[in-house]
């Protein structure tokens, strides 16, 4: 597989790592397509894991963040928890 030539030259931060595993169950609850295969696919397992390792990054790093980075991880944890019941509910039915 090769590397986006737009990405593999990217600084690996906090932010950024967050805005990866958030981008990782938007495409696992099929709210965008997967960037590698153009297809939208729901794994909601794989969407559930990814918001409790999201989870725990946030309470591990409490204290440690500077506010940005607070207020990233907890607006995205927000909006994906939302996301998250709203397929469940959806699907539920």
């Amino acid at each position: 597989m090769k590397c986006n030539p737009d990405l593999s030259d990217a600084p690996i931060d906090f932010s950024s790592f967050v805005i990866s595993l958030s981008s990782s169950v938007l495409i696992s609850l099929g709210e965008i397509p997967n960037p590698d295969t153009d297809e939208t696919m729901v794994d909601v397992c794989f969407a559930k894991q990814t918001i409790q390792i999201l989870e725990m990054l946030q309470e591990k790093t409490r204290g440690n963040l500077n506010d940005g980075e607070q207020e990233l991880i907890d607006s995205i944890l927000f909006d994906l928890r939302f996301k998250y019941v709203q397929h469940v509910k959806k699907t539920s039915h």
